[in-house]
């Protein structure tokens, strides 16, 4: 089945890495403190589904995941907290791997409330969550116990004019999304160059139905030099491994790489 197949068919299970029953499972790793990548990794894809889960007193996911993937999820989640303590579920983009489990999340944790910016809220969310958002601009603070959050607007990047980034300030991460999409079942974290793989993961992309995912406009640069005056120290990232380091010099590199992606096209 093609990529785009398995995507759109409803009637598919995700299939995440195959224990010896036959059975899926979420791969979970600390990536960094009380932060948990929850990976799906679909072998018809050669793509990981990451989901991050912060720990704290008013715990935070970031990714519902696709809604087919919601009970595989649910038990992950179940292994590091109570899922009816989650207390807010935000994502980047309107988008189904993003927040297409949203309702069932918020079904399951009676307290969580959806978090996402401004305009995911008037434009999208509000609409189909059965609990209203909270829309976050960068100078709404948002804080778990432990942990303070900010929502970046990055209106078409990734994708969306909704798009945003979220950036915990205690520990610098910053919750990038499809930034850095690259393929593969990769591990959890890296310190290595992430904009080599990205750029081959656009090139790819490029020459499918799924071409232009990623637009480039004379804002994109600004945009992502200054996520990089944030000076994250760990990136997470959608699908693909993770990043632990400096990253400010990522971010500069990526605007030049989503370029050149566009200009091999």
């Amino acid at each position: 089945m093609a990529p785009l197949e398995w995507l759109l068919s409803s009637q598919r299970d995700p299939r995440g890495e195959a224990t010896p029953d036959g059975l899926t499972m979420v791969t979970i790793d600390e990536i960094a403190p009380s932060l948990f990548r929850l990976s799906v990794y679909v072998p018809e894809m050669d793509m990981q589904f990451n989901h991050f889960l912060v720990r704290d007193e008013e715990p935070l996911l970031f990714h519902t995941g696709l809604k087919s993937m919601f009970p595989l999820l649910r038990e992950a989640v179940a292994t590091l907290i109570e899922p009816a303590a989650l207390r807010h579920i935000a994502w980047s983009h309107f988008e189904s791997d993003e927040c297409g489990a949203l309702n069932e999340w918020l079904q399951v944790a009676p307290q969580a409330q959806p978090v996402c910016t401004l305009v995911g809220k008037i434009v999208s969310v509000d609409d189909f969550s059965i609990r209203p958002a909270r829309g976050m601009t960068a100078e709404d603070l948002l804080t778990t116990g432990q942990y303070r959050f900010r929502f970046y607007p990055s209106p078409h990047i990734p994708h969306g004019w909704d798009a945003g980034v979220l950036f915990e300030e205690s520990c610098r991460t910053l919750f990038c999304s499809d930034l850095f999409h690259h393929f593969g079942n990769a591990p959890a974290i890296t310190s290595a160059d992430l904009v080599g793989p990205t750029l081959e993961a656009m090139h790819k992309m490029e020459q499918g139905p799924l071409a232009g995912y990623m637009p480039y406009t004379r804002r994109t640069p600004g945009v992502l030099h200054a996520l990089g005056q944030l000076q994250p120290a760990t990136l997470a990232v959608m699908h693909g491994s993770s990043y632990e380091g400096p990253a400010a010099g990522l971010l500069h590199d990526l605007a030049a790489a989503i370029e050149e992606s566009i200009d091999r096209s």
